[in-house]
């Protein structure tokens, strides 16, 4: 877990609402009904969807494909592998869906599982309850606190997963086949929760057999001592295809314990695309619409091209860093520049090839070629939004104004004001401006860049760039 999520777990812990129940005798007086995970989870699905809501906050281009398939298997109570390239927003999914559980639910104050008070299932809990009656304190968890993730690494082991005999508790003077000498591993302990694994082949072919009793028989194997506990869980995993034959694959046996295994995929469509780049991008300038147009259409170029390596696929997170890049191109420019706002122009898409070359595995054969194919796509991206957005618009005055009036040059460190004064005065650039919504003088000198962008890709003028980051556009 990351330490913001552990920090929020802690304030969650001071933010329990003062009315709810102490103690199992008030929990009953109170009528509250014992749920099981996937029976809490499907109530509250069928809730949401009778009432018309979205649970699914903040996933994109999934609705008519990867999300009915995806409410159908949680209704069923089934585990869930989702299978996947990389960054096709997998564990952002599996998040998601600890929306689904109760915001606050009970559990055996100072239990060591988060067990419910009606059913204790470990020997501690079960004789506390005995002896302690309608007296048993109850704490509450928020649903927050219910999520459990885990990164499969190769060095992950048994004991972080399942568990693993404590030699403190043994040293204690507790025999070996104490039950209470089991230190609990990660899934034990998200015992009435969600508990996810993401990229499950890379977990050792011996640790996943580990699992294999956890998910079906609920047992848990330590050591040769087994424990019964009737573990309530919902499993979930996300594995990228190519492990199968790459790095590991998932076992047999543990790939049939899973009851649905779901195909995940890149936005199907660009406005898919671009509301992906546009939610998650961190951004520290103003980047206009068809600039981030232009790295969504650049993303699904790469993903068509034959010489980038598409069992590798292309990331989202290629294209969400290249929007944060361009927009880190432009706030650097207003620093050099002393301006006060900035705003991201073509020119700064240059900066995209170079520093993103490694987020893109590419053919064996396309060695030494990266950048160019990189440039070439791009290009064909920016012409394309620039035909999206100035179709029907003549730019012939532009391209005689600049033949008649000399070369305008822009580049990483000229400035918006410099650049419009570079400009011809001619009215087609106010149709560019209405066309493109740019009214502070960065978004005008972006609309300008772009129509000059879309003339020198037409062929109509010549742009040279020379190594300090100039460019020069001319008749």
């Amino acid at each position: 877990m990351t330490s913001a999520r552990s920090d929020a777990r802690t304030d969650r812990r001071s933010d329990v609402p003062t009315e709810l129940p102490g103690t199992v005798g008030e929990l009953r007086a109170s009528g509250h009904v014992y749920r099981g995970i996937k029976d809490e989870l499907r109530n509250n699905l069928l809730t949401a969807l009778r009432a018309d809501t979205n649970p699914w906050d903040g996933i994109q281009g999934f609705d008519d494909t990867v999300v009915p398939q995806l409410e159908r298997a949680l209704l069923a109570g089934h585990d869930v592998v989702l299978l996947g390239e990389r960054g096709q927003g997998k564990t952002r999914l599996i998040r998601t869906i600890v929306g689904l559980l109760d915001e606050w639910t009970p559990v055996i104050d100072g239990a060591e599982l988060g067990e419910h008070p009606y059913h204790p299932i470990t020997p501690a809990s079960i004789r506390r309850a005995q002896e302690l009656g309608d007296d048993l304190p109850v704490a509450w968890k928020h649903r927050e606190e219910r999520y459990s993730e885990k990164l499969a690494t190769p060095d992950t082991s048994v004991g972080d997963l399942v568990g693993d005999v404590d030699p403190v508790k043994v040293a204690q003077g507790r025999s070996l086949g104490d039950p209470e000498t089991i230190h609990f591993g990660l899934i034990p302990r998200a015992h009435r929760g969600i508990v996810a694994v993401n990229e499950l082949p890379d977990l050792a072919e011996r640790i996943q057999v580990a699992m294999l009793n956890v998910m079906e028989e609920r047992d848990i194997q330590v050591r040769g001592y087994t424990l019964r506990l009737p573990l309530d869980v919902l499993l979930l995993a996300s594995a990228n295809p190519e492990d199968y034959t790459n790095r590991g694959r998932i076992i047999t046996p543990l790939k049939d314990r899973f009851g649905a295994e779901i195909r995940t995929h890149y936005p199907l469509d660009l406005e898919d695309e671009v509301a992906v780049i546009e939610q998650e991008a961190d951004v520290v300038a103003s980047v206009p619409q068809y600039l981030t147009e232009v790295l969504a259409r650049f993303t699904r170029e790469l993903r068509e091209s034959p010489a980038v390596d598409q069992r590798s696929g292309v990331s989202a997170r290629f294209a969400i860093a290249a929007q944060e890049t361009i927009a880190a191109a432009a706030l650097h420019r207003a620093a050099v520049g002393g301006e006060e706002l900035s705003v991201a122009r073509p020119v700064d898409l240059l900066t995209v090839p170079d520093v993103l070359r490694g987020k893109v595995e590419f053919e064996a054969g396309e060695e030494g070629r990266e950048i160019a194919t990189l440039v070439h796509l791009l290009r064909r991206a920016t012409a394309a939004t620039i035909g999206e957005y100035l179709l029907g618009v003549d730019l012939g005055p532009l391209v005689e104004a600049i033949e008649a009036g000399g070369p305008i040059v822009t580049g990483d460190d000229v400035t918006a004001a410099a650049l419009l004064a570079n400009l011809p005065e001619v009215p087609v650039l106010a149709e560019v401006y209405r066309r493109l919504e740019a009214e502070s003088p960065g978004e005008r000198a972006a609309a300008a860049e772009f129509a000059l962008e879309g003339l020198y890709l037409a062929r109509r003028i010549g742009k040279e760039s020379d190594d300090e980051g100039q460019t020069v556009y001319g008749g």
